[in-house]
């Protein structure tokens, strides 16, 4: 779809479809009550780029602050089961799952995120905010010996359940 720059100035279309906002275009927590309970799930990703001889201390296990990764995912799972908390307009969920993963790239470490729930509202904002707080916290172990380590590519990835159905990231 173009863009299109009278929809910018007109509140009225670019505000349908923005679920967070109500009639008035004032800013409100969605009623999910009248939604069914489905199996949701999540999946999210991002990167954190650094130093070959910064990923080498990670994949060792040797950073002076510990093993930086078994650290990053048990951030990841709180950050997760704390959504609610760090966003605004987000409702707070029952997880059953939460899973933060790890591979090694060149230069960088991936992150994956998986988070589910039976409920009436997606995981999308837990699994997106385990993977960013996963992330900093590689960035926090770490900075010490590499300050210049980038994070990027933070996205959603996967979903599953609710009334949109399934969605995959091309």
């Amino acid at each position: 779809m173009p863009f299109d720059i009278a929809q910018v100035n007109d509140r009225e279309s670019w505000m349908k479809g923005l679920t967070h906002f109500d009639s008035r275009g004032d800013a409100h927590m969605v009623d999910v009550s009248g939604k069914g309970e489905t199996r949701r799930i999540a999946i999210a990703e991002g990167r954190i780029g650094m130093k070959l001889e910064t990923l080498g201390i990670v994949k060792s296990g040797s950073g002076e602050k510990g093993d930086v990764l078994a650290v990053s995912r048990i951030a990841g799972i709180m950050a997760a089961k704390r959504t609610s908390e760090l966003i605004p307009l987000c409702h707070p969920l029952a997880l059953t799952k939460v899973a933060v993963e790890f591979e090694f790239e060149e230069t960088a470490i991936l992150c994956r995120a998986r988070t589910e729930t039976v409920g009436r509202t997606g995981v999308e904002m837990e699994a997106l905010t385990a993977a960013s707080i996963a992330l900093l916290t590689i960035y926090d172990m770490c900075k010490a010996v590499d300050r210049g380590m980038t994070i990027s590519g933070i996205r959603l990835i996967e979903k599953q359940g609710g009334a949109s159905g399934n969605w995959h990231a091309e």
